[in-house]
C-alpha cells in the first residue's frame, strides 16, 4: 500500500492529464450543467454518435436529442425527480447503449451537473455471458425503421426535401452512382408518406430478364404462355396497391415496357400478361437509376414522355467521396450491424478511420458496408490500417490527393477548400459564402472558381 501511495504522489494529475485518461474510456461520459448544456463529452461521442467532441460541446442534449442522435431521452425524468436514472438507449448509429445518469444537487437542492455515463449494452452482455458461458452476445432483432445517417449538409437537405414530396403522390426519380443509397432514399421517402402502412415493394430491372420482367410487374393470367403457372400470377404492381413500388436501374427497361409502364403512370390502369380485363391500382412509383437518362433519351434509348413523366421530382444523391464527414458515422453504425449479426465485439483502430477518409470509394456507400464486414470478420479483436485490403491501402499511397498531408501548406489548403465546398454547398451564392466565411465577395467568388467549379451546377 505504501508503494502505491508513492506512486500516485508521482502523477501528476492535471486537467490536460486526466481529461487524456477519460478519452481512453470506451464508455461514454457526458456532464450537462443546469440548464441540460453538455459542458464536457469524452471521445466515446464520436463512435456512437458519429459527432466529434467540438460538435457536441456547448449544444442543448435536448436540441440533440430533438434531432434524433439517442432515444429515449433520460434528461427531463432526471432533472424533475433529482434522482439517479438507469435505460437502455438506441443512437442514431444503432449502437445499444445502458445509460446511467446521476443528478449532483447543490446547496439548495437545485440541480447543478448531471453525469451520465452509458456502455454499449452489446458489450456489457457480453462480458457478463463470457463470465457465466463463456460464449458471445446473441444476434440483435433486424430494424425495420430508416434511419438515414448524416452529417453533410448536402443531404441534409435532400432530407428535408424528401420530407416536403414524401405526403404527395408524385413519382420521384432518384440518380447516382452505383451504391450511393437510392434504395435507401427511396424506402425513407416511403416510411415518411401517407403510404407508410402499405406495401413497399423493389424490383431491379437489370437483374431480370426483359421477356420475364413484364411478368413480373403485371403479372399473367393462366396459361398466358408456356410455363405459365396454371393459376396465374399477381404482379408486382398489383401487390404494391396502396403502397410504393421501387423501380431499380429504371434504364435498363426496355423501350417496349416503357411504353406499358408510361400508361399504368398515367392512368394508374394495366392489363396482366395474356388477359383482357383492366385492373386499376393506388400506388406511387419512384425509379432510380445511375445512368444519363436525358443522354439516352437523346440517343432514343429511353423515351422521353417516360423521362419526363418519372422526372416529376428529381433528387440526385451525391458519391461517398463528396460526404466525406460521413464516412466515420457510418463506419461505426456499419460496425455495430456486423458486431450484432457476427456475434462479435470488434473496435477500430483511429488510424484506420483516417485512412479510410482519405480512400476515393468508388463503390460509394455499399464499398463500405462491404469493406466493414470483411473487416469483422477477418480482423483481430482491433481493426487497424494493416488489416485494410491493399487495393484501398496503395490507392491511397499511390495518390497524394487522396494521402493525408505531407507540409502544413498542404493541410491548410485541404481545409480551406473542405470549408468553402461546404460553405457553398449550404448557401449556392458567392453572396452568402461571404457573409458565411466573413470574407469579401470577391475573394468567395475566387474560391468558389478555385475550389467548387464542379458543384456550380449541382442541384436537386
Amino acid at each position: 500500500m505504501k508503494q502505491l501511495s508513492n506512486l500516485t504522489k508521482n502523477v501528476d494529475m492535471t486537467l490536460e492529464s486526466l481529461v487524456k485518461i477519460l478519452d481512453y474510456s470506451s464508455d461514454e461520459i457526458f456532464v450537462l450543467d443546469g440548464n441540460k448544456t453538455i459542458i464536457y463529452v469524452n471521445s466515446a461521442c464520436e463512435k456512437h454518435y458519429g459527432l466529434k467532441k467540438e460538435d457536441v460541446l456547448g449544444k442543448s442534449s435536448v436540441e440533440l436529442f430533438e434531432q434524433g442522435y439517442w432515444k429515449p431521452s433520460l434528461a427531463p425524468e432526471v432533472y424533475e425527480k433529482k434522482k439517479p436514472l438507469f435505460m437502455k438507449q438506441t443512437t442514431n448509429l444503432g449502437a445499444e447503449l445502458l445509460t446511467s445518469a446521476i443528478p449532483i444537487l447543490n446547496e439548495n437542492n437545485e440541480v447543478e451537473l448531471v453525469v451520465t455515463t452509458a456502455r454499449e449494452l452489446q458489450n456489457y452482455n457480453l462480458l457478463k455471458r463470457n463470465e457465466k458461458t463463456g460464449v458471445s452476445a446473441s444476434k440483435h432483432s433486424e430494424q425495420t425503421e430508416i434511419d438515414l445517417i448524416t452529417n453533410c449538409e448536402k443531404v441534409k437537405s435532400i432530407l428535408k426535401f424528401t420530407q416536403k414530396i414524401a405526403v404527395t403522390n408524385s413519382t420521384v426519380l432518384i440518380q447516382g452512382e452505383s451504391g450511393t443509397g437510392k434504395g435507401v432514399l427511396a424506402r425513407y421517402i416511403h416510411q415518411t408518406s401517407k403510404r407508410k402502412e402499405g406495401p413497399f415493394l423493389t424490383i431491379n430491372c437489370a437483374a431480370i430478364p426483359a421477356e420475364l420482367l413484364e411478368s413480373e410487374l403485371f403479372g399473367y393470367t393462366p396459361g398466358a404462355f408456356t410455363g405459365a403457372n396454371r393459376t396465374g400470377k399477381i404482379g408486382l404492381l398489383e401487390a404494391a396497391d396502396q403502397g410504393t413500388l421501387f423501380l431499380d436501374e429504371i434504364g435498363e427497361m426496355s423501350l417496349s415496357l416503357q411504353a406499358k409502364l408510361l400508361q399504368v403512370i398515367q392512368d394508374k390502369k394495366f392489363i396482366p400478361v395474356g388477359g383482357y380485363e383492366e385492373k386499376k391500382v393506388d400506388i406511387r412509383i419512384i425509379a432510380a437509376t445511375n445512368r444519363n437518362l436525358a443522354e439516352m433519351v437523346q440517343q432514343r434509348q429511353f423515351r422521353e414522355d417516360l423521362y419526363y413523366r418519372l422526372n416529376v421530382i428529381d433528387i440526385k444523391m451525391p458519391p461517398l467521396r463528396e460526404r466525406k464527414e460521413d464516412i466515420i458515422p457510418l463506419s461505426y453504425n456499419f460496425l455495430h450491424t456486423f458486431n450484432r449479426l457476427y456475434e462479435m465485439n470488434k473496435l477500430i483502430s483511429q488510424e484506420c478511420l483516417d485512412m479510410l477518409t482519405y480512400y476515393s470509394w468508388p463503390g460509394n456507400v455499399r464499398q463500405l458496408e462491404n469493406l466493414i464486414e470483411r473487416l469483422v470478420v477477418t480482423s483481430d479483436s482491433i481493426i487497424d490500417v494493416s488489416d485494410l485490403p491493399e487495393m484501398i491501402y496503395e490507392s491511397i499511397q499511390d495518390n497524394p490527393a487522396l494521402s493525408p498531408p505531407s507540409s502544413l501548406n498542404e493541410a491548410i489548403d485541404r481545409a480551406k477548400r473542405e470549408i468553402v465546398r461546404k460553405s457553398f454547398q449550404k448557401h449556392k451564392s458567392s453572396r452568402k459564402v461571404a457573409k458565411d466565411l466573413k470574407i469579401s465577395q470577391t475573394n468567395a467568388v475566387k474560391l468558389i472558381q478555385k475550389y467548387c467549379e464542379d458543384l456550380r451546377d449541382h442541384s436537386f
